[in-house]
């Protein structure tokens, strides 16, 4: 994968635009002046707009730190700028594969494990710890952004009613990854009924029987390192707090980007209660690259519904996406190329050496 370069094409713009296209649509159905729109992000403050772009960096840089603490815990031995730049090659993968919920975890337990033999469960482990902590911030950011919110009297019914929604949606999934960590039986029993499955609807082709004993072995090594994490307080509290750090920094950019062009009055537990269920709805795999033109209206009407000028909420909408989508995107990208030409120079130093070792 590392040694893949990425080709861009029509079909890795199609769903971008008709994503923006789908947002705009629904700017002019409700009557938004698109004019003014451009007119007020024509007057954005540069400067703030690059400090809200420094946070977005920052926001990665202290997500991987934390899943650093959880890997080197699990004698998973990788630098903390390796960690940072895994986690923006998967944040690449999560943007152009329809699958954003697994398809970064998936890139970085490849590039560990290619660096790393038999790990595989460790890296999965520490991916689950990491996200079950991601989810109990989330959930504790949502009641908190809606205490908030409550007791000022600014929260509409309709965002009361997602936010429980939401909130015991993602208590029961908790839940359930809670259980499936702590029940090794019933993994084992999913993983081998997802095998026979997937050599029942390959008809044979994918020959994954031959690879189970791995994958069983891989699923014990998995739960072995969660039972870890369990004696483990102080990596859980130095992942939990970089964890923490990454989302005070995350909501810090959509609330930067509201003071670059010039609106003041945005509450802090407005911009906290929209990034949490903005991020929760984006996490569910909907299969469509880039999460075209789901999150832009959700994260606009939001705003609308909780007092922001629809004008300035499309307008703090469009340039917080430009961030969160296209400047990390790029970011990923670079670092996808990067690792790309490092692996082949790599391979070719290696095959250099074998040669010069024959003769």
């Amino acid at each position: 994968m590392a040694s893949k370069k990425f080709q861009f094409s029509w079909k890795t713009i199609l769903l971008p635009v008709l994503g923006l296209l789908a947002f705009f649509s629904y700017l002019y159905i409700f009557n938004v002046d698109i004019p003014k729109i451009i007119a007020m992000a024509q007057r954005t403050n540069l400067y703030i707009y690059v400090l809200a772009a420094v946070t977005i960096v920052l926001d990665t840089f202290f997500f991987a730190l934390s899943w650093h603490f959880l890997l080197n815990f699990l004698s998973v031995k990788i630098s903390v700028l390796k960690s940072f730049l895994y986690v923006w090659f998967g944040i690449f993968m999560d943007l152009i594969i329809p699958a954003e919920s697994i398809s970064g975890e998936i890139t970085r337990v490849y590039l560990v494990t290619k660096e790393h033999n038999g790990v595989t469960g460790k890296v999965v482990a520490s991916l689950v710890a990491h996200r079950l902590i991601g989810m109990g911030i989330h959930v504790l950011s949502l009641f908190l952004g809606a205490v908030t919110l409550l007791i000022e009297r600014h929260l509409h019914q309709t965002i009361l009613n997602l936010i429980m929604f939401l909130a015991v949606a993602t208590i029961i999934l908790l839940a359930l990854l809670l259980f499936l960590c702590v029940k090794e039986r019933w993994t084992m029993k999913i993983v081998d009924v997802t095998i026979r499955f997937l050599e029942r609807i390959s008809r044979g082709r994918w020959k994954l029987q031959k690879f189970r004993g791995d994958i069983l072995e891989a699923a014990k090594t998995f739960h072995s390192s969660i039972k870890e994490f369990g004696h483990a307080p102080k990596t859980l509290a130095k992942a939990s707090f970089s964890s923490v750090v990454a989302w005070i920094f995350s909501f810090t950019a959509a609330y930067l980007v509201f003071m670059s062009i010039g609106y003041t009055e945005i509450h802090w537990s407005a911009v906290i209660v929209t990034c949490s269920i903005v991020v929760v709805i984006k996490s569910i795999p909907l299969g469509v690259p880039f999460e075209a033109g789901l999150p832009e209206i959700t994260m606009s009407t939001l705003y609308i519904l909780l007092g922001v000028p629809p004008d300035v909420s499309a307008t703090a909408t469009i340039l917080t996406r430009l961030l969160t989508v296209w400047f990390r995107f790029f970011i990923g990208f670079a670092v996808q190329q990067w690792l790309g030409i490092k692996s082949t120079v790599v391979n070719l130093q290696d095959l250099m050496k074998k040669k010069n070792g024959e003769a």
